[in-house]
């Protein structure tokens, strides 16, 4: 461990409501064990930022000064390394899982494409650049996610004015904002969600080149930026990032499938569908109940597959079932193209869209078969939001289904029958045999 010294930086932690009571055991265990095999280590970034602000951290991250490998000398079988952009340590405890990230250097003077590499555009394809405790804040993105704790002398470092920042609401990048995001888009990303989440503003130098460099995005592997996508949208602020990502030109990027159907007066229905699929979902978060990312998104691609059907079934003469499983796969497609969705998310999707085929059959056992599909909850939810922004005859389909699944077995059937007689089945038609195919039959 350090020597202890005077450093302006350095503050005393209960000052501002911090204390070792308010950390993980585990990752105070991390710590303390970092700290005896003679390793700087602190607790770091957004929980701090959490507990400064008085929210409750979802997860504890740590920095020190062991590399990768020392970290996994010392917690051996309980050590997993990741990531090839970025070595991390997870430290394992069960289900809990404590992230040991090693300090960062600048990487300017390094030639090594094992330790730094870079792209054409900027951007950091492997940053395993290690130095100090100062140098690692330098690469932090925010300032007030350039915190750091250490629980034994109860004192937080402060290098960039970070407190202050939250204090005053502000996100402010370290750094030369274009080339920090030229180094990592997802940054501008992460700003939007800060700012929704945190409700907290973005300077002006942090602000102005998002618009501009936006397309960078189509850079980020799709895979991550699915990851990111989850993380803007359902994160329980929902409706304001979508406004924020609008606002700032980041939308496009992330969903280009869905640009042609927006309007000037943001009114369309696929646009009136997105709000409301954001409001329900900010709404369940709020309430504490399961949230589905496949069910998200296939409310927000509802409007592109019918009028992709359309066009299959006008110009292709396919039926409805075919011109429904072949537009599905066709906007799968385009959607996974910019967000790599796992095949767990656009199988369930594709069961969602399948099922408003199904819940337009309301005679015989349509409705028992229906029912006891395992996404059928999750086509009803969709099908009332479709009657929330259509209204006509698809609020009289919602409200006969939200009936049926409220009232007995006798009350079901009786819907059943009201509904055959309102839509009889058509009369089997008979076709009288030639005389040639008598004569065969002889």
């Amino acid at each position: 461990m350090k020597p202890h010294r005077f450093d302006k930086h350095i503050i005393k932690a209960s000052t501002h409501g911090v204390s070792p009571r308010l950390i993980s055991k585990h990752a105070l265990t991390v710590v303390e064990k970092l700290h005896r095999h003679g390793y700087e280590a602190y607790v770091v970034g957004g929980c701090l930022r959490d507990i400064l602000l008085g929210k409750k951290p979802k997860d504890f991250d740590i920095a020190t000064n062991a590399r990768p490998d020392q970290i996994q000398n010392i917690f051996q079988r309980q050590c997993r390394l990741v990531g090839r952009r970025f070595r991390l340590a997870h430290i394992m405890f069960g289900r809990d899982i404590i992230e040991v990230a090693t300090f960062r250097a600048n990487h300017d003077e390094i030639k090594n494409n094992h330790q730094a590499r870079q792209s054409a555009e900027g951007m950091l394809l492997r940053d395993n650049v290690y130095g100090t405790l100062e140098q690692d804040a330098a690469r932090r993105d925010f300032t007030v996610n350039a915190l750091y704790y250490d629980p034994q002398r109860n004192e937080l470092h402060d290098y960039y004015n970070g407190i202050d920042d939250l204090k005053a609401g502000k996100l402010r990048l370290i750094g030369d904002p274009v080339v920090r995001y030229q180094e990592d888009p997802v940054r501008m990303l992460r700003a939007i969600r800060f700012m929704a989440k945190l409700d907290m503003f973005l300077d002006q130098a942090s602000r102005q080149p998002i618009k501009q460099l936006a397309p960078l995005l189509k850079n980020i592997p799709p895979a991550r930026l699915f990851d990111e996508s989850l993380k803007l949208l359902q994160n329980g602020y929902g409706v304001k990032t979508y406004g924020l990502l609008r606002e700032y030109g980041l939308f496009d990027p992330l969903f280009p499938t869905l640009i042609p159907y927006f309007t000037e007066k943001e009114d369309s229905l696929a646009e009136r569908m997105i709000l409301t699929a954001l409001n329900s979902t900010d709404e369940r978060i709020a309430d504490n109940l399961r949230i589905n990312p496949a069910f998200l998104f296939a409310a927000f691609f509802w409007y592109p597959l019918r009028e992709k059907v359309d066009i299959l079934k006008n110009e292709g003469g396919l039926n409805n079932h075919d011109a429904y499983a072949l537009a599905g796969n066709d906007i799968i497609a385009l959607f996974c193209r910019s967000l790599a969705a796992p095949r767990r998310h656009t199988a369930v999707i594709r069961d969602i869209w399948s099922l408003q085929l199904q819940l337009i059959k309301r005679t015989g056992q349509y409705p028992v078969r229906t029912m006891t599909h395992p996404k059928f909850r999750a086509a009803f939810d969709l099908l009332a939001m479709r009657a929330e922004v259509e209204g006509g005859e698809t609020i009289e389909l919602a409200t006969w289904w939200h009936e049926y699944q409220l009232s007995n077995p006798q009350q079901r059937e009786n819907l059943v029958d009201a509904q055959q007689k309102r839509q009889p089945k058509p009369r089997k038609k008979y076709y009288r045999r030639s005389n040639q195919s008598r004569s065969r039959k002889r």
